[in-house]
């Protein structure tokens, strides 16, 4: 993989993959939130998992994660904007849509989540997620929708 998942534009070594892998923790509630999306691509659910805040932790089904991770392809993030959650904030917020490929259907998962501090670490809260547009079909000889310039089959539908 070229470019890391999360539409930074760098490679994921130097971008995401440090912060999943857990040698380095996010500087930033954006950072974090960029991370938690490219884990949710990656299949790296352990990060995702450790990245919740504890009332979170405690909540979180790793069956149904599992199960819901299988269902999607993940093709794109956008940071639609944040609040606070910089390098010197304790909380923040971060806008955002995802899409994704569930079903042969292009959807929107569009939240405003909620980042905190815990121990120094940035890590997820709560998020509030606004209603689900109807996805649109994708056919196998239409452009794909990651915005790659291929054909729907030849890179995501495959």
């Amino acid at each position: 993989m070229k470019f890391c998942p999360c539409g930074s534009g760098r490679p994921p070594d130097a971008c995401c993959l440090p912060f999943i892998g857990g040698q380095s923790s996010a500087p930033t509630a954006e950072t974090l939130m960029r991370s938690r999306y490219t884990a949710f691509v990656m299949n790296r659910l352990d990060h995702i998992e450790r990245t919740c805040a504890i009332e979170m932790r405690e909540m979180f089904d790793r069956d149904e994660a599992e199960r819901g991770s299988g269902a999607v392809k993940w093709i794109g993030l956008k940071i639609v904007g944040t609040s606070r959650g910089g390098a010197m904030d304790d909380t923040g917020t971060v806008d955002f849509s995802a899409r994704y490929l569930a079903n042969g259907l292009v959807n929107v998962h569009r939240e405003n989540s909620v980042f905190r501090r815990e121990d120094g670490a940035w890590v997820y809260v709560t998020g509030e997620i606004a209603p689900a547009a109807p996805g649109n079909r994708v056919g196998r000889n239409d452009p794909c929708p990651c915005g790659s310039g291929k054909k729907y089959k030849q890179c995501h539908g495959n």
